[in-house]
């Protein structure tokens, strides 16, 4: 496995800045944490343990970690974005439920060989992709679909 403190060190140095102790620690904080976090989630996190970190150097080291491609923005449809670690971790996508928030990560080869031949077809040069695919869960379709059973039998009466 990729050691991601060394492979965002060797991004820095690249870019000619420096692995702080304030990017160290929010580094260190996204690799404890399997799963999509918010900016919040990650400085209340590192404020519990006392490993302050301005707002200000959380967002600019998710950018650099984005930009690095340890980290990847994910838009779950709540109006902000959220991270997770992908250095070492398998390509996955995303179904978020808009019911309840769900959030279900799946993989499928099909849709990798569907788009190495679309990318193949036109000539486009494939560097990375991700799926944000928004709709409702199962538990979510049938309360759904309950209330508008509920609502026609009343109706029908």
């Amino acid at each position: 496995m990729t050691h991601p403190i060394r492979t965002f060190a060797k991004y820095l140095n690249s870019k000619n800045l420096k692995l702080t102790k304030g990017r160290k620690a929010v580094l260190q904080e996204m690799s404890h944490h399997r799963g999509h976090l918010e900016v919040e989630d990650l400085l209340y996190s590192l404020k519990r343990k006392k490993r302050s970190t301005s707002r200000a150097t959380v967002y600019r080291t998710l950018e650099l970690l984005v930009d690095s491609g340890i980290v990847r923005k994910v838009d779950l449809g709540h109006g902000h974005s959220h991270y997770e670690l992908v250095l070492g971790h398998a390509h996955h996508e995303h179904m978020i439920c808009l019911g309840c928030g769900k959030v279900i990560e799946f993989s499928d080869e099909a849709i990798e060989r569907v788009l190495k031949k679309l990318c193949g077809k036109t000539g486009f040069e494939h560097t990375f992709h991700h799926f944000e695919i928004f709709g409702y869960c199962g538990k979510c379709r049938k309360s759904i679909q309950s209330r508008k059973d509920k609502f026609t039998s009343k109706g029908t009466l």
